[in-house]
């Protein structure tokens, strides 16, 4: 059987070829409703000129997704109507466009009403000629659209006619919309299914679906099972169009895709890069093999890479200093920013005391050499002595702790800080998830920073990432900015930061596993508490000790005052702090 697509046939005696259609998988600026739809409009003139009769643009594509409390001005809404009016009277002739926008809600002065929806327009012929809205607004993880939008209403489908009769009838959907199959997710129990409804209600020839769904670890075959499962029980061919790039904490990646009515994969879009997609169902393409990642460390160096760069770009930063310790994670995010905007554009402080071993420096500048980077040294031992001096009278009877090893890394904390105002560098902040979870990590100090890069990879896989990257460095960029003389060609990240046992070196001997349990044994804690959402007991019963795990949970409990003072961090899992971690800092939770 053939799954090329028709028009249907409303003059049976006429032969029509297939059609094609392109999905614009751009990577907009949230707020930037020009230039968005000036990136836009190059895409669609691109598709017109390969003779593709639909576009298709990821969920609120002309202002971004997600856009949060901008949605809250007027002024805001007014000029995406303008801006979309003013796009739908360039578009090229014989060309139609679905594009992800707000429309304000007529009803919305009625008791608890929402002053918007979170649509699709059809944009055709100079005009925009119909607005579909969206029906589920997901209000779980990151999400928050019940905030701001309306439940869709009206028909969801959308008849495209063509000059000479015929017509497309096409089902609309929004993201959220279809990830709702009750067959699908078995344990899922919600009252709507948006693509059942509309299946069942209509006679359809293609199911769409814009979208701005965030990457995360092993999402994309999730979503590949999930689409491939909905064009097989519904019979039609589907094409998925989601948003690329980084906005704040969030990484979206992009691979829009197409299923033939079989449920096979006909089209798949790049992943983290922009990326032009035509589908044409009658030619049996398939997905370009660049697409995939070999490992999952592959792809979440990609998600990082890409996070940085566009929170780099997006804030209007040319360059980022980094604080490199000699330790594993400092030299993981020095690479990762190298990828991402080059090395001439990344800064590697050091900041040794007279705890600092040897080979701290001596790694820290191998790492720097292997990059490309540029460093500068600055000795902290002065500035610890005028702390101390300062102090002295108020501490007098008190012996040294925790508070002189804080002060180490607040004055670090402070010289970056200070590089960072001086010279308009954006300061990347090196912390883990597993050291962010139980609060291994210091206010004010290496805590500060705009962006933390790694803050949700466990320390485990911050492992994992560096033995990866020393195994496949061939493939990076990095190596094709330097030269073969700048480094061993068998490695980027030294072999003895990878292999020593990891220190915060605040005073003699200091290791990590001093005040933790070893690594793979607290993220696996971790993993269960957080990802999991395993209690205290669950995670005992599944053999750890009962006086390590309740320690830990105590320590992710009262570490929740430092997150909600911590830089964004980029998220790559299904569980991150930030914006989609929404816990209490004044509670009562007992393990």
């Amino acid at each position: 059987m053939s799954h090329g697509l028709y028009l249907l046939n409303t003059q049976p005696t006429t032969a029509m070829s297939p059609l094609t259609f392109g999905v614009a998988q751009l990577n907009p600026v949230i707020g930037d409703l020009v230039g968005n739809c000036d990136r836009l409009l190059i895409a669609i003139q691109e598709f017109a000129a390969k003779g593709v009769s639909l576009v298709i643009t990821p969920e609120l594509s002309i202002c971004g997704y997600p856009p949060r409390d901008l949605l809250m001005s007027q002024q805001f809404v007014h000029d995406m109507q303008t801006a979309i009016a003013d796009l739908a009277s360039k578009l090229p002739p014989d060309i139609a466009v679905i594009v992800g926008t707000v429309c304000p809600n007529p009803e919305a002065a009625q008791v608890g009403g929402k002053p918007l929806f979170n649509s699709a327009a059809l944009l055709q012929e100079g005009k925009i000629k119909q607005v579909f809205h969206k029906r589920l607004l997901p209000t779980y993880d990151v999400f928050d659209e019940d905030r701001y939008f309306a439940v869709g209403n009206g028909s969801q489908v959308l008849t495209l006619n063509f000059k000479n009769g015929q017509a497309l009838r096409i089902g609309v959907t929004i993201c959220e919309d279809i990830w709702n199959d009750h067959k699908f997710w078995e344990k899922r129990n919600y009252a709507e299914d948006p693509v059942a409804e509309l299946t069942q209600n209509h006679d359809l020839d293609l199911l769409i679906n814009l979208s701005a769904s965030p990457y995360a670890v092993k999402k994309q075959q999730l979503r590949e099972n999930m689409l491939s499962h909905s064009a097989i029980v519904h019979n039609l061919p589907l094409i998925y169009a989601n948003q690329v790039g980084a906005n704040d904490d969030l990484i979206f990646d992009g691979r829009s895709m197409a299923f033939s009515r079989d449920g096979k994969m006909v089209a798949c879009g790049k992943g983290f890069e922009e990326d032009l997609l035509i589908i044409n169902f009658e030619d049996g393409a398939k997905p370009s093999p660049q697409n995939g990642y070999e490992c999952d460390e592959a792809e979440i160096f990609a998600a990082l890479v890409l996070g940085v760069r566009d929170y780099v770009r997006k804030c209007r930063f040319k360059q980022v200093v980094i604080g490199l310790s000699g330790g594993i994670d400092s030299a993981l995010v020095a690479a990762i920013a190298t990828e991402a905007i080059g090395c001439e554009n990344v800064l590697g402080v050091l900041m040794p005391s007279p705890y600092s071993s040897d080979h701290s420096i001596t790694d820290a500048i191998a790492l720097a050499n292997n990059l490309g980077i540029t460093t500068q040294t600055i000795p902290i031992q002065p500035m610890m002595s005028a702390f101390e001096s300062s102090l002295a009278n108020i501490f007098t009877g008190r012996a040294s702790d925790v508070t002189e090893e804080n002060l180490q890394s607040r004055i670090r904390g402070s010289l970056l800080m200070a590089i960072s105002n001086k010279f308009g560098n954006l300061l990347l902040s090196t912390g883990n998830k597993s050291e962010v979870s139980v609060g291994y990590c210091t206010l004010y100090g290496d805590m500060n920073g705009g962006l933390a890069a790694i803050a949700d990879v466990p320390k485990t896989r911050v492992f994992d990432l560096c033995e990866w990257l020393n195994r496949t460095n061939s493939k990076l960029t990095i190596k094709s900015k330097l030269g073969q003389d700048h480094r061993d060609s068998s490695e980027v990240i030294p072999v003895n930061i990878i292999t020593k046992p990891p220190s915060a070196e605040l005073k003699p001997d200091q290791l990590d596993q001093d005040s933790l349990p070893p690594y793979n044994i607290l993220d696996d804690i971790l993993d269960k508490l957080i990802h999991q959402h395993f209690s205290a007991a669950a995670i005992i019963d599944s053999g750890h000790e009962q006086a390590i795990v309740e320690r830990v949970v105590r320590l992710v409990k009262i570490a929740e005052f430092k997150r909600r003072q911590a830089a964004p961090g980029l998220k790559i899992t299904d569980r991150a702090f930030g914006s989609g971690w929404r816990m209490p800092i004044a509670s009562k939770v007992t393990p």
